[in-house]
């Protein structure tokens, strides 16, 4: 019996192989990933939808000019993920302005994972949470946001993010801890404010 994990990347992986036969196969990539990379970038850089949607576009660009050098032993979500990540700080780097949070709506499941893996959800009345927790994640350093966003929003897992951010698993769960940190302070420093 095959997980979803291994189908999904058998998927991405024949996708791969065909596009590179085909080009006009890369649309079928495109479409599979297109709504999950488009909410990512809106998460992490609180661009609006014209500016997602430009990046989201270099992306493809980029991930279609490099796809003869994908290593196929990585899995393919993880190097289109990356390559993403890397379009959003380019852009970020062209715009040099302070980003603001996308405040798409979150789901409850979302942010019950992001609460109690945080060990707060004593603390905090669920509401206040739900209600802030966009202007809690934007009030943070992009690396902590992103790597919150990596892990409660997209649920990606420690090796998958270590492979979007070219970074070691050790130093992934070290920046999860301090960025979890990062958001209780805050949540704090806020919920003192109101």
């Amino acid at each position: 019996m095959i997980n979803n994990q291994n189908f999904n990347k058998k998927i991405d992986s024949e996708l791969v192989v065909l596009t590179l036969a085909d080009q006009d196969n890369f649309l079928y990539l495109t479409k599979r990933y297109e709504n999950r990379l488009l909410r990512y970038i809106k998460r992490i850089s609180g661009f609006n939808q014209e500016e997602a949607e430009d990046i989201l576009q270099d992306t493809f660009i980029k991930v279609y000019q490099n796809l003869n050098n994908f290593d196929d032993s990585l899995k393919f979500s993880s190097w289109i993920y990356r390559i993403t990540h890397n379009q959003v700080i380019s852009h970020h780097r062209k715009i040099k302005a302070r980003p603001e949070y996308y405040s798409g709506q979150l789901n409850e499941e979302i942010l019950h994972n992001l609460a109690s893996d945080l060990d707060i959800a004593k603390e905090v009345d669920k509401q206040y949470l739900h209600q802030n927790i966009n202007k809690i994640l934007a009030n943070l350093d992009f690396k902590y946001r992103e790597i919150l966003v990596l892990r409660f929003l997209e649920e990606r897992g420690y090796k998958e993010i270590s492979d979007i951010l070219k970074k070691p698993a050790g130093t992934v769960a070290t920046l999860l801890n301090r960025a979890k940190k990062r958001f209780t302070d805050e949540l704090i420093r806020q919920n003192i404010n109101f």
